[in-house]
């Protein structure tokens, strides 16, 4: 039935709508993109995902900035439509019955990608395994090592219950599906009608296989205890390959991808560099992420692009006719964005913004490496800025993982600093950040700011979004900025560079360096050189958005990994 179908697509998460949390943010919003360019681009793929029954979480903040999480609601066959295959894997001695829903990813041309979000909540089911695939990086170290279990074994098996018998590559987007390499092996072994591995076995399975990894952050390679994984998973002739999965007596799901594929990349060059200096041993490779441009171009922008490019859908490369652009018409769509924007934030937060004032955004996990307090490092220097410059205000939003105690606490220095700005500077920090909230904040801001500590975000794609709206990013030279940044012509970036004295921390020096370039270059640029700024605009989007696409990226997979 699908014998044309060649690549199977598997990630513990992907976002596809707004309503459908099956997603908690970059790394699953990067696999929808991914997906969706596949359909616009015509490539044979499948996507393989888990249903996620309760979310990721839906996000309340106190007006102190204290965040609370609540199971997400939502109807799986507005969305979904459940197919009868059923599959069984075995966890802790008990038999897991899965179920799955397809969701159809339409292309520009209408070609369609099958995607199936495995799910355990059938009556055949203990109560306890009946809520395996309800939270999203949810539960403790034997739940996520079930459910990682579930898409990568049980992954496979439903691939072949729903007739895809020709898959010739596997991609795991993040190690979380790593396990799906030892079910390829279990299935070389009953073809081979063996009871031990050889390096032949291996060896096919390393062809079959293609690994990206998105992380430096250690807490994103997960680790199990090797007692965990035998009462997990039980004695199977596949984890008596300790070589192939084990660092440090541990279960680690990236060494299993790694070890058991042909093509290992990195999301970005300079993330490549980061991966190869992490895992020395191993070739990695690294492809720039990209974002869906049908996906998170703003009306107004889809307006325009019609009129002057009406082929961006099909070649995201004909962006760099933004150029051709008048630059009136150019502001007038960002204008209309930015209303929206500040329309639903005087609506949510009630900060009275106005359209016309400098808008700065800043919107991504609330994570301490991303340091999402930068931009209040000196409260009082930045309470002179209005005077001096002309009105700001600075729009937030991101959550911290339900465990993530020091990102919570961000969240409460966020809120510390709006209150002590009140009267100077207006500051929101919008609810449940998710892709509508997104869309809306990419589109509507001014300047996009990205602050990480270097070199720990591996790529980044809401710049990427930004720059299709002609957004310029304010950034640390990190992830994908460094390949995107062209100073004064895409956006500006944040480093010291003679601006500040030497003998101070690299955070410190880092906000000084933005304090200065709002006040010397970018907010007076804003307001009085407003042909210059629409200048940078267009130079966004006719360098970066033609660049930093998902069609590249795709092409990219396909040309170095999915047919080589």
């Amino acid at each position: 039935m699908y014998e044309d179908i060649k690549i199977a697509y598997f990630s513990m998460e992907m976002g596809f709508v707004a309503d459908m949390p099956t997603y908690s943010g970059g790394l699953g919003v990067l696999a929808g993109d991914t997906i969706r360019s596949a359909a616009d681009l015509k490539i044979p793929i499948v996507g393989m995902t888990l249903i996620h029954r309760k979310g990721y979480f839906y996000q309340r903040l106190d007006m102190q900035g204290t965040q609370t999480e609540e199971p997400v609601d939502w109807v799986d066959n507005d969305f979904l439509e459940e197919l009868p295959q059923r599959v069984t894997i075995t966890l802790q001695d008990r038999s897991v019955h899965l179920r799955c829903w397809k969701y159809q990813a339409k292309g520009v041309t209408d070609y369609v990608v099958n995607v199936y979000f495995l799910d355990a909540d059938l009556p055949e089911n203990s109560e306890q395994d009946r809520t395996l695939t309800d939270y999203l990086y949810g539960g403790d170290q034997r739940y996520r090592l079930c459910q990682e279990a579930i898409l990568g074994i049980g992954g496979v098996r439903m691939l072949r219950a729903l007739g895809y018998e020709h898959i010739s590559r596997f991609h795991m987007n993040e190690g979380h599906a790593s396990l799906l390499g030892l079910e390829l092996l279990t299935e070389e072994l009953k073809r081979s009608d063996r009871d031990y591995i050889t390096d032949d076995d291996i060896q096919a399975v390393r062809k079959k296989c293609i690994f990206t990894t998105h992380t430096p952050v250690p807490s994103g390679h997960d680790k199990f205890s090797l007692d965990l994984v035998e009462e997990v998973l039980g004695k199977q002739i596949v984890l008596e390959k300790k070589d192939i999965f084990c660092c440090d007596g541990l279960l680690n799901m990236t060494y299993l991808a790694l070890n058991l594929s042909h093509y290992v990349n990195g999301v970005a060059k300079r993330h490549g560099e980061v991966s190869r200096l992490m895992f020395a041993n191993y070739n990695i490779d690294s492809i720039t992420n990209g974002v869906h441009a049908g996906t998170w171009l703003s009306p107004p922008f889809k307006e325009l692009f019609n009129r002057y490019i009406p082929s961006w859908q099909q070649d995201n490369f004909n962006f760099r006719y933004a150029l051709s652009i008048p630059k009136q018409e150019i502001w007038k769509a960002h204008f209309q964005a930015k209303k929206n924007l500040i329309h639903y934030v005087n609506r949510f937060s009630n900060a009275g913004m106005d359209v016309d004032f400098f808008t700065i955004g800043f919107a991504r996990r609330a994570a301490m490496y991303k340091r999402g307090d930068m931009l209040f490092f000196d409260i009082n220097r930045l309470k002179e800025m209005p005077k001096k410059l002309g009105p700001i205000q600075i729009v937030y939003a991101g959550k911290a993982h339900p465990k993530d105690s020091e990102g919570k606490e961000l969240i409460k220095r966020i809120f510390k600093a709006k209150e002590e700005l009140k009267g100077y500077i207006k500051v929101a920090y919008l609810d449940n950040y998710d892709m509508e909230l997104g869309q809306l904040l990419t589109a509507g801001v001014d300047v996009w700011l990205n602050t990480p500590q270097p070199p720990l975000e591996a790529s980044g794609t809401s710049g990427m979004k930004a720059a299709l709206n002609g957004i310029p990013s304010l950034s640390v030279l990190d992830g994908w900025w460094i390949e995107g940044c062209i100073e004064g012509v895409t956006g500006w970036a944040i480093e010291a560079n003679g601006w500040v004295k030497e003998d101070l921390t690299a955070r410190e020096k880092d906000a000084l360096s933005l304090y200065n370039k709002l006040e010397n270059v970018v907010v007076p640029l804003f307001y009085h050189n407003q042909e210059k700024y629409i200048d940078i605009m267009q130079h966004c989007i006719a360098l970066n958005g033609s660049f930093f696409n998902s069609h590249r990226m795709v092409q990219q997979y396909m040309l170095n990994a999915y047919f080589r």
